[in-house]
Order: C-alpha cells, then sequence, then structure tokens
C-alpha cells in the first residue's frame, strides 16, 4: 500500500495555491506518494473585527494547524513563513522552506483607478507597515483591515479605502498582479521578517527527503537571520520591527533591521554586511545594539 501524507492548510484560496506548489513538490520526488489536502479555518481567519495584537497575535493563525500536527491528523503543515511566531514549538520543527517569491510591499488602488484617493484610508494590516506609510506619507490616515487577500480588494474596491498596502508575493500567486499600483522599495517599507517565503512544519520523526526538491538552502539562511533579528526583540505582529537579509554572493549576506521604540516615537533602519555562516548571530547582535540605543532614546 502506498503512503499517503496529509497537508494541513488554512482554508483561503492563497493558503490552498501555496500547500498545492508543497503538494506538487512531493509529487515530483516521488509520484508513488499519495497526498491529502487538509483544510481548516484557524482563529485567526474567525476573528476579523480586531488587529492580531487585540487578539493574541501572529500564533492564531497557527494554533489550530499545531493542534492536528501534533494529535497526528495531518503530517505536515504549510504556512506563509512571516505569519509564524518568533517562538516555535520544539516538537514541531521546520523541515523546508521555499525559494522566495518577491518580498516587497505594494500600493493597490480601487479596481478601475489609476490615480490615488489620498482623501480616503490606507488600509493596513500590520504595526509595521502602519508605522512606515505614515513616515512616509504624513498627511494619510491608516486604518486597520482584516480578512484574507480577496475580502481585502472587496472592501477596498466598495470605497472603504483609497488604498491598500499588501504583500506582493500574495497577489503574484493569486495571480493579481495587475492590480499593483506601485512596488515599495526596501527604503519605503523594509519588508516583514520572512516576507514571501513559505515554511513546512512536522513532527521530529517526518522524513525531510521526500522535501528535497522544494528545500532553499538561500532562503533558509536569510529567514533564520531575520527571525533571530525579530526573536532578539522578542518581536511579535503588534510589534513594527522588521528584518530583510539578502545573499550578496555565496558567503556573504546584506542585513538591514528596523527597530521602533516600544512608545513608537523613535525609529532606526541599520545595514549590516556579515558572513553568511553567521547571519542569525550577527542580526542577533544588531536587534540588541539598536534596542539598547532605543532605550536611551526614551529616556
Amino acid at each position: 500500500m502506498s503512503k499517503t501524507i496529509r497537508v494541513g492548510s488554512r482554508e483561503s484560496k492563497l493558503a490552498v495555491i501555496q500547500s498545492e506548489m508543497v503538494i506538487d513538490a512531493i509529487r515530483a520526488c516521488d509520484p508513488s506518494v499519495q497526498v491529502e489536502l487538509v483544510t481548516m479555518k484557524t482563529t485567526g481567519d474567525k476573528i476579523l473585527d480586531r488587529t492580531l495584537d487585540k487578539v493574541g497575535g501572529k500564533g492564531l493563525f497557527v494554533k489550530e494547524l499545531d493542534r492536528a500536527l501534533l494529535a497526528g491528523e495531518v503530517d505536515l503543515t504549510v504556512h506563509s513563513m512571516k505569519d509564524l511566531p518568533a517562538q516555535l514549538d520544539e516538537n514541531l520543527p521546520l523541515v523546508a522552506v521555499s525559494s522566495r517569491e518577491t518580498p516587497y510591499d505594494v500600493l493597490v488602488l480601487p479596481e478601475g483607478c489609476t490615480e490615488w484617493d489620498q482623501s480616503k484610508p490606507v488600509g493596513c494590516a500590520s504595526a509595521r507597515r502602519t508605522v512606515q506609510i505614515k513616515a512616509l506619507y504624513p498627511a494619510i490616515e491608516v486604518k486597520p483591515v482584516r480578512g484574507n487577500i480577496q475580502t481585502r480588494l472587496r472592501k477596498l474596491d466598495s470605497g472603504e479605502y483609497g488604498a491598500l498596502v499588501l504583500a506582493q508575493a500574495g497577489l503574484h500567486r493569486l495571480g493579481l498582479d495587475a492590480r499593483i499600483h506601485h512596488i515599495f522599495t526596501p527604503e519605503e517599507i523594509l519588508p516583514s521578517s520572512c516576507q514571501g517565503i513559505l515554511a513546512v512544519q512536522a513532527r521530529k520523526d517526518f522524513d525531510r527527503e521526500i522535501l528535497q526538491q522544494f528545500h532553499d538552502a538561500d532562503s533558509w539562511d536569510c529567514a533564520m537571520a531575520e527571525r533571530a533579528f525579530i526573536r532578539a526583540l522578542d518581536g511579535g505582529c503588534s510589534s513594527p520591527v522588521a528584518a530583510f537579509a539578502q545573499l550578496m554572493d555565496a558567503d556573504t549576506m546584506k542585513l538591514t533591521g528596523l527597530y521602533v521604540t516600544e512608545d513608537r516615537t523613535h525609529s532606526c533602519i541599520e545595514t549590516i554586511i556579515c558572513p553568511r555562516s553567521d547571519g542569525a548571530a550577527c542580526a542577533a547582535s544588531l536587534a540588541l545594539r539598536m534596542k539598547s540605543e532605543g532605550i536611551l532614546w526614551e529616556r
């Protein structure tokens, strides 16, 4: 009897597309393996009337998937890596990450519009984006928006917002590139840690060999550095901190970190160049140094 691997996913269209990317890679590695997609609605998908920092953070997007994985109801779970909490259950390690899709944030206008109506608020789902948008456009009102991409776009097109700021990777995977009005450079808006990367979790005893064609070592090293920066600051979805790593060559990494003081009155962005092999350690050291400088600002 052929083996069956059950892949757990959130039930949104984007989450299913992303999980199918993992499923296709498994089938390409071993066509004899049967793969079953198991979708579920997470707490984060159910609570849409409050921002994440008010209801428990990014962990709400993985709680039900983690439970199903620990209970043996699924064998793998697939996530947008930027949605994973900084601290993971040690019993559910990351077993693979994808190559990185374009990591940037983008501005999206109502369908059919070519001019941005700045008299209406910008819809934004994260503190990181909010802080940086307000720095770029001090006169613009920023208003929270929740829901999957299609839900947010419906709110935009109904006239509730003048624009949205979304991740380019999600729009691309949904075939919605035509909705993009402007792509923000990292100098304008620093992307979220691990934006554009998919992560696969499993139990400790899972055989990772089946994911060898999916896993990307370059994305892994960048993601580990970015997560180390966020973890050193104890950053979650309610925190506007961010980190973005790029490989300059096979052995060298460039990492840019954003630190914002707790009262959000001061912020700084700093870039370091470091050995790729020391990326995570250097990222954590940068974060702690920026935080110590931030404490002096708050005084």
